[in-house]
């Protein structure tokens, strides 16, 4: 079992908080490929998948295309590989760079309506007091 355990989709749904159709569907795009198939045919994930899977649904908030998605797993892969000559170094410091510049630009937009929305359910509270504490409303007289 490569050491870890192995998960059928419906653990790996419920780990990483995705719809059983949502895991099938990245791997129909090839974002994430199960690590073995039972002999049933049923995809069978490792704790490396799983971890695939919520880095995926981490970059969610990043609005990035399908392409983009797999562009910067296949350079955050290759990263990791821990092999990549000079050349190929500087080319992956770069695109990663570039989805850097991505995230803390959509990050800082999620604060801003972050902060739009905490402002409005201030207002909301405001409004909500200046109506005068709240009271049962009289029973209906028979």
């Amino acid at each position: 079992m490569r050491g870890s355990e192995l998960m059928q989709i419906g653990e790996v749904a419920e780990r990483t908080c995705l719809s059983l159709r949502t895991i099938r569907y990245y791997e129909e795009v090839g974002l994430v490929v199960p690590s073995e198939r039972s002999r049933g045919g049923f995809r069978l994930y490792t704790d490396a998948d799983v971890r695939r899977l919520w880095l995926i649904r981490r970059l969610k908030p990043l609005d990035l295309s399908l392409e983009q998605v797999r562009d910067l797993l296949e350079a955050l892969d290759r990263a990791d590989s821990g092999d990549a000559d000079e050349v190929e170094a500087a080319a992956l410091r770069a695109s990663l760079g570039s989805f850097q510049s991505i995230a803390r630009a959509r990050a800082e937009a999620l604060r801003d309506q972050l902060a739009g929305t905490e402002e409005f359910a201030a207002d909301l509270t405001d409004r909500i007091a200046a109506l005068g504490p709240e009271t049962e409303p009289a029973a209906p007289r028979s």
